[in-house]
């Protein structure tokens, strides 16, 4: 009985920490999003204490979610930013600022891109 114990233990932590990892784990990004990345003020800052969510445009916004959350959260917060500054007009995603002015065009080449933008954006 003791063997059997200690053998079901080990398979429950083992699939406690698969299905944890598979929460923690944040969603697979086209190549498009590399460059949208770069306009993004949301941005990962890794410290000693762990990891935290920063912005480039407010000195004062600093966010520090668990772990598990912290690839959820800054995909929330980029969404947000995404469908206030991101447009799509004639296969071309257009980055604006705060203004709505615009920054900067990028072309988008395949469906991927277009797929990815719609899924993630909503755009």
């Amino acid at each position: 009985m003791k063997k059997y114990l200690v053998i079901a233990l080990i398979l429950g932590f083992t699939f406690i920490t698969f299905v944890a990892f598979q929460e923690a784990k944040p969603t697979s990004k086209a190549p498009i999003y590399q460059e949208i990345k770069n306009y993004s003020p949301y941005y990962i800052d890794k410290r000693f204490g762990g990891l935290q969510l920063m912005s480039k445009t407010d000195p004062e916004f600093k966010e520090k979610p668990t772990n598990m959350e912290v690839f959820h959260r800054l995909d929330f917060l980029e969404k947000e930013w995404g469908k206030k500054h991101l447009k799509v007009i004639e296969n071309q995603l257009i980055i604006s600022d705060d203004n709505q002015s615009e920054i900067k065009k990028i072309p988008i080449t395949n469906s991927i891109d277009n797929n990815f933008l719609h899924n993630f954006y909503g755009i």
